[in-house]
């Protein structure tokens, strides 16, 4: 690049241009966090300006460098520099900044623009997705890099980060995994601006982050923030940085450039005000009376930088055709990654192959999941450190390591937030369709990163074992009660609890083939027998979230509902009823949110208003309500559990089939 890419009126303006347009767009909304985007638009000038690699022509290029503003309340730091650099981001999307369906909400989020790579706000989240994107770039750089060709995996994960995303646990979670596995091609910049809402950050902070990340296995460096010549200088060493992460301290001062509100916690969340901003222009002599302003000099300035671009762009894809020619069969792997697409023959070889013997649905799931590793390459995941319990490993695969980039199993380590958070960064690169798993009751360590996969609708899937007070000795502390309940309120997630080998494969096909978001299967520790169905049963009406799977020939006038262990224990309930009363309907209801997804004609057939139901689950009741239009009895669990066997704990939450039984019939006195 030329000599003006450094310490040049030409940077200083690229930089002021970032700075105001954020300022502006902030002013405009009348609500936003202009204090950051101002302290860091020097970093992000000299970044997007001079290293990082990308095409705004093709935002979804695999070997572009990602950019992730983990310190998504600066958001209109990024949107301007996505105007700047090309991508499909007009001005008049700066100026609807924070507006109803505008392009530029508030904080980042993922499909609104071109070039925003994740949804991010939320602190620490940005932070460790972007570790699931480097282990994603070092997975598919192994699998499909050849002597002659190094197509894949070369680029950088790249990340501003602050103080929010540094105090926030999950940042240590995640910082600690990236430097046990090596990631050399992630680098974060510290917004080190000292400042936080409440004001300095001496309030609440004074580790040293230099010395917690080098003990975490990182390189550290430093830089004035604001002085373009040393963060160009970071950044060249940044590139050469081998088997360790990078952090780059930026000393900054938050509302850069501002006579009054410049390191003051005034400008972190609330816009500067009319007269500061233009005694900020001013100070910066910049036309205080222009607003949402571009020089020429900098439309200029970028559209020669996006030529270049495009010839690194064009030879990528020259050489990537080549490797093609010279690599059919790596290629046409290549294509089946990416395309991650469940085949008819996959769905036909699982089916076929479900499990049909008497055992914990953990493992029944950890038998289909051999063979989805074996038919899907992009299959891959791991557990937090509880891998032997949850029936997850597979077996044929070696474990991803600094040592081995081609591995598919991970160990997390007992890290469940930085785990779903890699989940996301492995789904947002592309190719793979990731697992994570743990027990139900530490799906609250992770909740934040669930809800981010459901927002952006990602192919995530969650292996939650251990379902219910069948646990057993471990006590309250370790059996879910309000966690199924918990996971079914957030919009976007598929709950899905299935009774017996049949209906776990079909919860695997569910979240194998759902690509508008994550998919919780809840499964047991406990053995449990196989359902009996008729012989003609089509494994399909299990995808349809609710069926029935025990009718009676005679008018209906009493529907059981439950979901997985409990489902054996509604056709008992059934069996022992029967002789005093008929027209009893057992339905199988493994996924509400599948069941709710069908035409209310076919509800209205499995579960018919009026009729009078029971739901039987060994969790909370909330949410079945909704399902049901009748006379409702649920048996459910509306407090902790206790420390026993579990043939104990049934008897005491009245989960026996005598029990089930004598609750119902007295109910039914009281209805009929």
């Amino acid at each position: 690049m030329k000599d003006h890419h450094l310490n040049s009126e030409l940077a200083r303006q690229v930089a002021d241009t970032l700075r105001f347009l954020a300022v502006d767009g902030v002013q405009k909304a009348n609500s936003g966090h202009p204090g950051m985007p101002m302290g860091m638009a020097d970093v992000a000038s000299i970044l997007w300006s001079r290293f990082l690699i990308h095409n705004p022509q093709d935002p979804a290029w695999i070997n572009r460098d990602r950019f992730i503003l983990s310190a998504g309340h600066g958001s209109m730091l990024l949107y301007s520099l996505l105007h700047l650099t090309g991508y499909a981001v007009t001005i008049e999307d700066l100026q609807n900044f924070r507006q109803l369906d505008s392009r530029t909400p508030g904080h980042p989020e993922r499909g609104c623009l071109p070039g925003v790579e994740m949804t991010t706000g939320p602190l620490g989240q940005g932070f460790a997705t972007g570790v699931g994107m480097a282990i994603a770039a070092k997975m598919t750089a192994a699998r499909f890099n050849t002597p002659e060709f190094r197509l894949f995996g070369t680029h950088k994960i790249y990340a501003i980060i602050s103080d929010g995303d540094l105090m926030e646990g999950i940042s240590h979670e995640a910082a600690s995994l990236a430097g046990h596995l090596q990631l050399d091609n992630l680098v974060y910049f510290y917004d080190d601006n000292q400042i936080t809402i409440e004001g300095s950050t001496r309030l609440s902070f004074s580790e040293s982050v230099a010395e917690r990340f080098s003990a975490y296995g990182w390189d550290v460096l430093n830089t004035d923030g604001h002085n373009h010549a040393e963060i160009a200088e970071v950044l060249e060493k940044a590139q050469s940085v081998r088997h360790r992460p990078l952090l780059i301290i930026a000393r900054t001062h938050i509302g850069f450039g501002s006579p009054h509100k410049q390191d003051n916690a005034e400008c972190h969340g609330a816009p500067l005000g009319e007269d500061e901003v233009k005694a900020t222009k001013r100070n910066r002599g910049w036309d205080e009376n222009q607003k949402f302003y571009v020089p020429d000099e900098v439309r200029a300035f970028f559209a020669e930088r996006r030529v270049e671009l495009q010839g690194i762009y064009s030879e990528w894809n020259r050489r990537f055709q080549q490797w093609r020619v010279v690599n059919p069969e790596l290629a046409n792997q290549f294509d089946v990654w990416q395309k991650a697409e469940i085949s008819e023959e996959v769905v036909r070889t699982l089916i076929v192959n479900a499990p049909a013997d008497a055992a914990a649905t953990r493992a029944l799931s950890g038998k289909i999941m051999q063979k989805i590793a074996d038919l899907v390459p992009g299959f891959c995941g791991g557990a937090a450190d509880l891998a032997p319990s949850t029936n997850t490993f597979l077996k044929n695969y070696p474990a991803f390591s600094s040592e081995n980039r081609q591995g598919r199993n991970f160990h997390f380590g007992i890290r469940e937030h930085a785990m779903g958070c890699v989940l996301n960064g492995l789904a947002l690169y592309g190719g793979f369709i990731p697992f994570g798993a743990t027990f139900l009751v530490f799906a609250d360590y992770m909740r934040p990163a669930i809800r981010l996969a459901a927002l952006m609708e990602l192919r995530v899937i969650y292996v939650f074992t251990h379902d219910s007070i069948f646990v057993g000795e471990d006590g309250p502390t370790h059996q879910p009660i309000e966690q199924v309940s918990a996971l079914r309120a957030i919009p976007n997630l598929t709950v899905i609890r299935p009774a017996d080998g049949l209906e776990v494969t079909a919860a695997w096909l569910a979240a194998l083939r759902n690509h508008h978001g994550p998919t919780a299967l809840i499964l047991t520790r406990q053995k449990i027998e196989p359902a009996k169905r008729r012989v003609d049963f089509d494994y399909r009406d299990i995808l349809r979230g609710g069926y029935v799977i025990d009718d009676a020939p005679t008018p209906i006038k009493l529907i059981i509902v439950a979901s997985g262990s409990e489902l054996s224990l509604a056709q008992r309930v059934k069996m022992q009823l029967a002789p005093q009363l008929d027209g009893i309907r057992v339905v199988s209801m493994p996924s509400l949110e599948l069941f709710a997804r069908q035409e209310s004609e076919y509800q209205q057939s499995v579960i018919s208003n009026g009729t009078p139901t029971v739901v039987i689950e060994a969790g909370r009741g909330l949410g079945w309500g909704d399902l049901v239009r009748a006379p409702l009895l649920k048996i459910t669990i509306e407090r902790f559990g206790a420390s026993a066997p579990n043939e104990k704990l049934a008897e005491k939450f009245g989960f026996t089939t005598n029990q089930v039984v004598s609750r119902i019939e007295e109910w039914l006195k009281i209805i009929i």
